[in-house]
Formats: C-alpha cells, sequence, structure tokens
C-alpha cells in the first residue's frame, strides 16, 4: 500500500509483518528517479547508469570489441555494454543466476573457482579490451571483514585482467569507501598508465562503494 506525501513523494504505509526498514527501501526505490528509468529504458538495473556515468568521464567502452563482465547479475552493465558496443563479445560470470542476454555467454559459477579465468577467457576468443567487475563479497556486517573480503575479489579481478587486457586496455571495478587500498593501486600503476577512483552519481551518497578505473595496460613484459 502507498501514497502520495508532499511533493509528489511516494509513501509507503506500515503494513503488518513490514519492518521499518522494508518501508525505507520501498519509499527510496518508488522516489529513486534512476530506477524510473531503468524500467522506461529497459536495463535490469539502476546500476546500468553508474557504468553510463563512468563511461561519459572515462571512455573505456569506445570501440571495445571483447568485455568481461564480473559479477554480471542482474546484467545491467552487459545491457550497457550491449547497447554501446553491439559487435563486442561479451562474457559474464556470476554466483547467481542471470536471464540471457543475446549474444552474451554467462557463466554460473564462482569466479574464484579455478577453472573461472579459462572458461571466461575462451569464451572471448582473444584479448579483452574492457574487463568490469561490480563483484562484491557478501557482507558479514562487520567492517573491517567485509572490506578485506570484497578487496579480495578486487585484487582477484585485476591479477585475471592483466592475464586477459590487450596492451591498452581498461580494467574497471567497485571497491569500498577509501577506495583500493595503497598495495592493490601500487599494483594496478605497475601495470596500467592510469590509475584514478570515481563516485558516478547514480551511486547512492550513502553507498560506502567507489570504483576503481585502471586504463592503458602496458601489457606483458617480455622474457
Amino acid at each position: 500500500m502507498r501514497r502520495t506525501g508532499p511533493g509528489g513523494r511516494q509513501r509507503v504505509k506500515t503494513a503488518k509483518g513490514r519492518t521499518n526498514a522494508s518501508v525505507r527501501w520501498l519509499e527510496r526505490q518508488l522516489n529513486d528517479p534512476y530506477v524510473r528509468m531503468a524500467k522506461s529504458e529497459g536495463y535490469r538495473s539502476r546500476a546500468a547508469y553508474k557504468l553510463i556515468e563512468l563511461d561519459e568521464r572515462f571512455g573505456f567502452l569506445r570501440g571495445a570489441q571483447r568485455v568481461v563482465d564480473l559479477g554480471i547479475a542482474p546484467g545491467g552493465w552487459t545491457q550497457v555494454v550491449r547497447k554501446k558496443c553491439p559487435k563486442a563479445k561479451v562474457a559474464g560470470i556470476d554466483l547467481l543466476p542471470v536471464d540471457p542476454i543475446e549474444d552474451v555467454t554467462i557463466f554460473q559459477m564462482d569466479f574464484m573457482d579455478d577453472a573461472a579465468p579459462g572458461l571466461l577467457a575462451e569464451a572471448l576468443g582473444g584479448p579483452a579490451d574492457l574487463v568490469l567487475s561490480d563483484m562484491a563479497a557478501n557482507t558479514v556486517g562487520h567492517q573491517q571483514t567485509d572490506h578485506l573480503r570484497t578487496m579480495a575479489l578486487v585484487e582477484a579481478g585485476g591479477l585475471f585482467a592483466t592475464e586477459v587486457l590487450r596492451p591498452g586496455g581498461t580494467y574497471v571495478a567497485k571497491v569500498l569507501a577509501g577506495g583500493a587500498d595503497h598495495g592493490l593501486v601500487a599494483e594496478l600503476k605497475r601495470n596500467f598508465t592510469s590509475v584514478k577512483h570515481a563516485k558516478p552519481p547514480a551511486s547512492r551518497k550513502e553507498s560506502s562503494e567507489w570504483y576503481v578505473i585502471a586504463q592503458g595496460f602496458k601489457g606483458h613484459a617480455e622474457g
């Protein structure tokens, strides 16, 4: 049950069995312009606009022919890739089931599985132009533990990126408040010519998420 409050804001009545937290979540969804845009433009999630905004600033989708989407569910980021790069080969992976997306290879498995990197690389059929990671570890409610677990995924994604990217390629990954830690930034700077942090407007202000954008992959050292 919902009603319109002052200024046209949608309000949700507290229903039997509905917690205050769920009421707040529903109200936020109802009043979120990105949620409304996603519905009207056919994107599976508001997260699509985070990628659109990051690309507007950094231009990493331009000319991309092979793209990997780590943590693809529910598929909003890959929908953006397919729209902006319709001829690109795209491979994605997630623990969660993902509804099919035309011309996209999707693996339902753990990216940390030893077999995952090889399967993704094989699906691309050549060096990647772009590796995207919207992965985050399941939270346990302990801030330091949650941060460490998510950063382990970011590091694993970064290592994978250095194995599959072509020279000049880009790695974009979700990190938490404060951005990537010093060790990871140093490693990225060793492998990429530009490493920057950004928080796109579509990322809610109260959210702890930021993104690291590593561009200009230097390639593999000879010998």
